[in-house]
């Protein structure tokens, strides 16, 4: 009898214990599903998504400026037949590898031209 009315409370501990978890899970759910946490996280997303986007576009407007001035130097120029290039312990190809450098002008006391309409017609 007793091993009986200890297997029935230990059941019945464990059943209140495990409503209790279920019920904080399901409050902890729906409270993530609220309208006000999915518009925010939403928005979080989307706010990443364009400053991603943003940091994207300058790096290949920089790129694209630095092949346009001559500042860009594909390292597929400077290779001998059968070199290998590795980046981060990986091997890649050649055209994908771009090394920048920095060109000042000292005609103009060592202000670099960039792109605006006043610099072009000076």
């Amino acid at each position: 009898m007793i091993k009986r009315l200890t297997w029935f409370v230990g059941g019945a501990i464990a059943g209140v214990a495990g409503t209790n978890v279920a019920k904080r899970k399901v409050k902890a759910a729906a409270a993530e599903l609220a309208p006000v946490n999915v518009a925010r996280k939403t928005r979080d997303r989307v706010k990443d998504a364009v400053a991603e986007g943003r940091r994207a576009m300058k790096a290949k407007e920089a790129e694209l400026r630095a092949r346009r001035d001559g500042r860009a130097d594909s390292l597929a120029d400077a290779l001998d037949e059968g070199d290998e290039v590795f980046v981060d312990g990986r091997p890649v190809e050649p055209g994908q590898v771009i090394v920048l450098r920095q060109v000042r002008d000292n005609a103009q006391g060592g202000r670099r031209d960039r792109g605006t309409p006043r610099a072009r017609r000076a």
